[in-house]
């Protein structure tokens, strides 16, 4: 089982829509596949049309004995199972304020998963906290959507420095750019100096209508605009990122 926690320090970098079409590809060829949404903000969710059939409370789906069978539903698409996020503000922070007791509480949560699910994806909220560093252990890969920009660029070091500071393995971070524009100078020049960075994928997912457009449809590009250039995009970049787990 392969834990990839969509991740990045600030919001609005496509990290939801990313985290949206790369469960969907996984199902698609045939992996088992879990998609948790921890964001309060539940877009993932929202695109999936999820919403949690009973309210167990955040407390027992953490616990050390948490059966998370009761809050898993099954999607619209074939091998994608997703839990939906409690967006109740109350409800995130109590599930802040539990992680604090230990760093790997949400690894023990997931290992009850090993062997049922091939990918587990987790839409993980901005910010530095007691869950990031969870949601840091727990996963085998840390992928950040990188919009090539300076705010962006200082937000990726800050995170870098974080992974230091907290002895985080470096090697999970794995990053690509999203919401690309190449007509802009400085999308090209930041990408070209980040590319000599090795933690970058080399596929990109440039900035289109058709991934605002999933708020409309509320599914993933590759279910309702296939033969898209988005959806092209999407499908590359996630080729490229299974190579680089699955070698």
């Amino acid at each position: 089982m392969i834990v990839i926690a969509l991740y990045n320090l600030k919001g609005g970098v496509g990290k939801t829509a990313s985290c949206v079409n790369f469960a969907y590809l996984a199902a698609k060829e045939g992996y088992k596949t879990l998609l948790w949404d921890i964001d309060p903000q539940g877009s993932t969710s929202f695109y999936y049309k999820a919403k949690p059939k009973t309210h167990p409370g955040i407390k027992k789906l953490i616990s050390k004995d948490a059966n998370l069978e009761n809050v898993i539903m099954a999607t619209e698409f074939d091998h994608l199972d997703i839990i939906p996020a409690d967006n109740s503000a109350r409800s995130f922070d109590v599930m802040v304020e539990e992680m604090k007791s230990s760093k790997n509480r949400l690894k023990s949560v997931l290992k009850q998963f090993d062997g049922e699910y091939d990918f587990v994806f987790i839409d993980c909220p901005p910010g530095f906290s007691a869950l990031s560093e969870n949601i840091f252990s727990a996963a085998d890969i840390v992928l950040m959507p990188i919009i090539p920009t300076t705010l962006s660029v200082r937000t990726y070091n800050m995170v870098k420095d974080y992974f230091k500071e907290k002895d985080i393995d470096s090697n999970k971070m794995m990053c690509f750019f999203t919401m690309t524009d190449l007509r802009k100078n400085m999308h090209n020049e930041i990408m070209e100096q980040l590319y000599k960075d090795k933690k970058f994928f080399q596929n990109y997912i440039p900035y289109l209508s058709d991934v605002e457009k999933m708020g409309i449809h509320r599914q993933p590009i590759e279910a309702f605009a296939r033969s898209s250039y988005a959806a092209n995009c999407y499908r590359e970049l996630w080729t490229e990122i299974t190579e680089g787990v699955l070698e």
